[in-house]
This record gives structure tokens, C-alpha cells and sequence, in this order.
């Protein structure tokens, strides 16, 4: 299992899902398909399927023109399971909140069990942080981050923008004395992407958004509220 970020605007990623064996791959929130299919030209891959994270039109808007089809054909849904090419099942997780039908996907390579697992977030779960609760309420979005925290610890993240920047500079305003943060801090000063260089243990460690709290719904609701505000 190869994972290829494509960046498709200023911040917004696609990705190629390629099952190496078969040359076979699906395109996870296509959005500009000219430069995913470049992308897919140079792996030597052919699309063969496209799974999106959420309606919104970043995440879904190439859909049409690349496979010709309206923005979704099959609805998938929480605890559903895919095969892309020969080897790679996907697990769906429902995960509300930013949208009533985000859905995060849970990728593993059947032909190589020592390789760690991808989960595609789209905008749920960012590195260091979380999406905007367009459809939904703090209390699911804790509940859609619980979900993606009981996935294993080596699970690495795949969001769908890049916002790790802006994301840091805040955690380090709620969590000065966290070590973690430096650590996230750091990846973002010695990379300019930095979808898929953070795992699920990771964001447990520095995502200020992954609380532990008693009200964990009034704490995400607050920090989410100077998230929208903050001009770090």
C-alpha cells in the first residue's frame, strides 16, 4: 500500500490509495482531477475508484469530471467495508460533525500485515487540531475523535488541508508546557507538508482538541470558539 499526497489548491490535499501489486488506485477527495490523474500518470497507476470524505465542494467537486458520475454513487456507511485493487480493505467510520456525512477511512494493506494502517480524515481530525462544526455539535466531534482514537496508535494521519501551521501556533497558546507540541512545532518548521508525518498516538500526545476532560463537549465547544478568533 502506497499513499501520494496531491496538493489540489493552496491548502486542500487529494490523495492516490495504490494497491502496488495491482497498479490499481482510488483517489480520495479528487477536486482538481488534471493534476491527480499527472500524479497517477507518473506512479503508473490507473484510477479505478473515488472515495469522498464529505459533500463539501473541496472535498467532493471532481467527481463529476473524473469518473463522469454526480458527486456520489455509493453511500457508504458507518462500519462498511471496501476492497481497493487486489489487496487494500477499507473501513468506514462515521464520524459527524463538520458534516451530518463525513466519513473517515481506514486503510490496511491485507498483503502486508508489519505495515501500518492510514486513515483518511478529510476534515474531522487535522494534525494538531480539528475541523469547524458546520453540521454537527462539540459534543460529536468529541465523539468522531474518540472514534478515530481507539484505531491503533501507529495508524498514520492523512487530513485534508493543510493547517498544521496555524494549528501549533494555537496549541502552544492552550498547552505552553506540553513537550508534544514542541514536537509538532518542529515537524512543521522541517516540512512544508506534513499530512502523513503524524500517527493516531501522536495526535493523543499534541492535539489539544483530543481532551480528556470532564465536560469534554464545553471544552471542545471553548476551544473551538478560540480557535475561529485566534490570529496567532
Amino acid at each position: 500500500m502506497k499513499v501520494v499526497p496531491v496538493l489540489v489548491s493552496a491548502d486542500n490535499y487529494a490523495y492516490l490509495l495504490i494497491d502496488e501489486p495491482s497498479r490499481k488506485a482510488a483517489v480520495v477527495d479528487v477536486l482538481d482531477v488534471e493534476k491527480v490523474r499527472a500524479v497517477a500518470d507518473k506512479e503508473g497507476v490507473s484510477i479505478v475508484a473515488g472515495i469522498t470524505t464529505h459533500h463539501h465542494q473541496d472535498h467532493s467537486g471532481g467527481n463529476k469530471a473524473c469518473f463522469d458520475v454526480p458527486a456520489k454513487t455509493d453511500l457508504v456507511e458507518d462500519g462498511g467495508e471496501f476492497t481497493v485493487g487486489d489487496n487494500i480493505h477499507v473501513r468506514c467510520l462515521a464520524t459527524p460533525c463538520h458534516t451530518k456525512d463525513s466519513i473517515c477511512f481506514y486503510a490496511t494493506d491485507t498483503s502486508d500485515k508489519s505495515q501500518s494502517g492510514g486513515v483518511f480524515t478529510g476534515d474531522t481530525l487535522f494534525l494538531g487540531g480539528c475541523g469547524r462544526f458546520f453540521e454537527g455539535t462539540a459534543e460529536q466531534m468529541h465523539s468522531s475523535l474518540s472514534k478515530l482514537a481507539t484505531l491503533p496508535d501507529d495508524t498514520v494521519v492523512y487530513n485534508g488541508h493543510e493547517y498544521t501551521a496555524g494549528n501549533v501556533a494555537f496549541a502552544k497558546t492552550v498547552e505552553p508546557g506540553n513537550p508534544a507540541i514542541g514536537r509538532l512545532f518542529k515537524l512543521v518548521q522541517e516540512n512544508k507538508v506534513t499530512t502523513g508525518l503524524s500517527t493516531i498516538g501522536d495526535e493523543k500526545e499534541w492535539n489539544v482538541r483530543a481532551t480528556g476532560a470532564e465536560e469534554p463537549g464545553a471544552v471542545m465547544n471553548k476551544l473551538r470558539e478560540l480557535k475561529n478568533s485566534f490570529r496567532g
